[in-house]
């Protein structure tokens, strides 16, 4: 059973969305849909299969519970969200910026037995896990 879509295009549309923020091009949200939806950063996902349910686990630390979207659609799950960059002051003299920051988007096909009206999600301690009966 395969759990995540193949979208062939994702490297080009991340090309695309890198080089709009480079020269300083905002993207709205119509634009990323026409040409699919990119993420700025990708959190670590886990998707198990219980007896009685699909679980997934998505790490989503420093991400405010009410900037996530979860939406399930034709058997297509898909989590949206936004990670707020922090406030920084000019004197901090950062050496180093690892930790990524804005949209994230990520897509999961199911099977056909998954119920999109049977859809519960929760967060606790930064990791979001919905549950699909």
């Amino acid at each position: 059973m395969s759990l995540t879509r193949y979208e062939p295009w994702t490297l080009v549309n991340r090309l695309h969305h890198d080089l709009d923020r480079l020269f300083g091009h905002e993207s709205s949200a119509a634009d990323d849909e026409s040409r699919g939806a990119v993420s700025d950063w990708m959190p670590a996902v886990d998707v198990q299969e219980t007896k009685d349910a699909f679980v997934l686990h998505a790490d989503l630390p420093g991400v405010d519970p009410k900037d996530i979207e979860v939406t399930m659609e034709n058997g297509v799950l898909t989590l949206r969200g936004r990670r707020q960059r922090e406030e920084r002051q000019e004197e901090s003299g950062y050496r180093r910026v690892e930790r990524s920051y804005g949209e994230f988007f990520r897509r999961f096909t199911l099977p056909d037995v998954a119920d999109s009206e049977a859809i519960s999600a929760k967060t606790t301690n930064g990791v979001l896990t919905v549950r699909i009966a």
